[in-house]
């Protein structure tokens, strides 16, 4: 399975989540079980596009770039057809993840502490500014980088910071906020569906298959926008 082949995947699973809202009236359906396929497969992309890319700053520019443009489509999308407040779209994760990934591999080697210390606190940045995935989304975006030389450690490694997520999560909704114990099934199939991902991951030839460069940075906005035209002929 190439990159391309992944990309396609990653993207019609994304559309498959989003689609769902507008379906379902901004309520949580299957659809967003199929959309938790998307998010770790552009994680893993991201770290390989930093590991082939010519050019990084142009790489980064680009990412940051289209963070900026995704923004507006975004916010109408989240506050209309999901009915949900502020928070910045994926673009920001992925920017910061690819930061974190720089850091990392340009000062882990000769200073360790600070290696580590620069990817933490842009994974705490990205949860205090609500990008979407936060803190869970650059911290994946580094483990996948980091043992891109061992699958299976990497899958594992995956796994488990997924499990934490929706741990935390579940805690959060039960214990907290008292939400029905209906969530450990909800949450527990999204957990699930969030590292189903991996097994086409593994299966990855490290190929880069059709060239589809701007694909995803035009589909993003653009179907956002789509979504949101969408809602409103529909009300």
């Amino acid at each position: 399975m190439d990159a391309f082949v992944l990309k396609i995947i990653a993207i019609i699973s994304m559309a498959f989540d989003h689609s769902g809202y507008l379906i379902f009236n901004g309520h949580f359906s299957y659809f967003n079980y199929i959309g938790r396929f998307a998010f770790p497969i552009f994680a893993f992309q991201i770290s390989q596009g930093y590991i082939h890319t010519k050019n990084f700053k142009k790489y980064a520019t680009r990412l940051g770039i289209f963070a900026i443009i995704s923004q507006i489509p975004f916010m109408l999308f989240i506050h209309y057809v999901v009915g949900e407040n502020f928070a910045l779209n994926v673009f920001f994760t992925l920017f910061l993840g690819l930061l974190s990934i720089y850091a990392y591999d340009k000062l882990f080697e000769k200073y360790k502490s600070i290696g580590l210390l620069i990817p933490i606190c842009l994974g705490i940045l990205a949860q205090y500014i609500k990008t979407d995935y936060g803190f869970y989304g650059v911290a994946i975006i580094l483990l996948f980088y980091i043992f891109r030389n061992h699958k299976y450690i990497m899958a594992f490694s995956f796994a488990l910071a997924t499990i934490t997520k929706y741990t935390i999560d579940i805690y959060q909704l039960v214990i907290i906020h008292y939400q029905n114990i209906e969530v450990y099934k909800i949450y527990g199939l999204l957990c699930i569906c969030t590292i189903l991902p991996t097994i086409l991951i593994l299966i990855y030839n490290g190929k880069k298959g059709r060239d589809t460069k701007h694909l995803l940075y035009l589909f993003y906005p653009l179907h956002l926008l789509l979504l949101y035209g969408l809602y409103f002929l529909k009300i």
